[in-house]
């Protein structure tokens, strides 16, 4: 039954679509080499780079918003500086670049699917956001692509 309706995350064309086999690698469909550059992100390394870029924020954060961890109204208030430091990071690197510090640092890159160089403000943005949420970011396809990828055309490559 799963082959005529296909599944909800591989879109309405996989009902329809045939199958050619088994998939051998994160994104063998899309024509991408199974390793080194411009192969799809695995989603340790994917993880690995929000962690780099939540220790940023909140170091930054560190420098302008007071700390009290005895205190968990200053806590909460410090969280949410560094959660909105940590958008801003993410949401103007993805856009205007293509990465965040933590994916430079790992060697990642967030590129489109349709070829276009920039990832651009809107897509940026809504990435971001829908990073934030956690749930569309932890879904992967047999591609290796979050739910918030396919959603948005994107795709996260290695760079080296």
């Amino acid at each position: 039954m799963s082959r005529w309706t296909g599944s909800w995350l591989s879109g309405p064309s996989a009902a329809i679509a045939p199958t050619d086999g088994e998939i051998r690698w994160r994104g063998d469909r899309l024509g991408l080499p199974e390793r080194g550059s411009g192969s799809v992100a695995s989603p340790a390394i994917r993880l690995g780079a929000l962690m780099i870029d939540l220790v940023l924020a909140s170091l930054v954060t560190s420098l302008f918003v007071r700390r009290d961890f005895d205190d968990p109204a200053t806590m909460w208030t410090f969280n949410l500086w560094a959660m909105g430091v940590w958008f801003v990071i993410s949401a103007v690197g993805v856009s205007l670049a293509g990465f965040t510090p933590g994916k430079a640092i790992l060697g990642m890159r967030v590129v489109r699917m349709d070829g276009t160089a920039l990832v651009g403000p809107l897509r940026g943005i809504a990435r971001t956001a829908l990073v934030g949420v956690i749930l569309p970011a932890a879904i992967n396809d047999k591609d290796g692509r979050g739910l918030h990828d396919r959603l948005l055309g994107t795709l996260v490559l290695r760079t080296r």
